[in-house]
C-alpha cells in the first residue's frame, strides 16, 4: 500500500505550480466577475458588460434588504462590492497583483460568509482554498506579476 501511495505522490508532484494557479486563477475570478456583471449596466463588449460605474437599482435593493450589511450603508456597500468583484476578479485573471487581488477576494468571502450569507459556508471555501493558494504562491509564470516583477 505504501509502494502505491508514493506512486500517486511522485506523479501528482510533478504537475506545476504554474499550472494550478492558472486553474485557480480562472475558475475564482469568473466567480466574481460573473456576479459583478449581474450588478451594472451599460455598454457592452464582447457580451461583458464594462461600465461598471452604472448600478442597476436591483443592486441597491439587494444592498439594502437582503444583504444588509451591518456597518456601511447599502448605497456605499453596493459600490464597494461591485468594485472589488469587478476590479480584483480581472486583476486575479491577468495575474496583476495576484497575491493582494486574492487577499481583498478573501476579505470578500469572510464579509460574504460573516455578514450576508452564513449558511453557505461549502461555497464559501472552495472560493477560499485556492484564494488562500494564491496568497501563498503567487500568480505564476503565466501572470502580468512574473512579466512586470520578476
Amino acid at each position: 500500500m505504501n509502494a502505491i501511495n508514493t506512486k500517486i505522490n511522485n506523479l501528482f508532484s510533478k504537475i506545476p505550480h504554474d499550472i494550478i494557479s492558472l486553474i485557480a486563477r480562472i475558475a475564482v475570478a469568473m466567480v466574481f466577475w460573473r456576479s459583478a456583471q449581474t450588478k451594472f449596466s451599460g455598454w457592452e463588449f464582447l457580451g461583458q458588460k464594462w461600465q461598471f460605474f452604472n448600478l442597476n437599482d436591483s443592486t441597491f435593493m439587494l444592498f439594502e434588504y437582503e444583504y444588509a450589511l451591518p456597518v456601511l450603508p447599502p448605497e456605499i456597500a453596493a459600490y464597494l462590492a461591485t468594485f472589488g468583484e469587478f476590479f480584483l476578479s480581472l486583476a486575479l485573471l491577468f495575474g496583476f497583483l495576484t497575491r493582494l487581488s486574492a487577499l481583498g477576494l478573501i476579505v470578500m468571502t469572510a464579509v460574504i460568509q460573516i455578514f450576508v450569507y452564513p449558511e453557505a459556508w461549502p461555497t464559501h471555501i472552495l472560493w477560499f482554498a485556492p484564494l488562500l493558494y494564491l496568497v501563498k504562491e503567487g500568480g505564476g509564470i503565466a501572470s502580468l506579476d512574473k512579466l512586470i516583477f520578476k
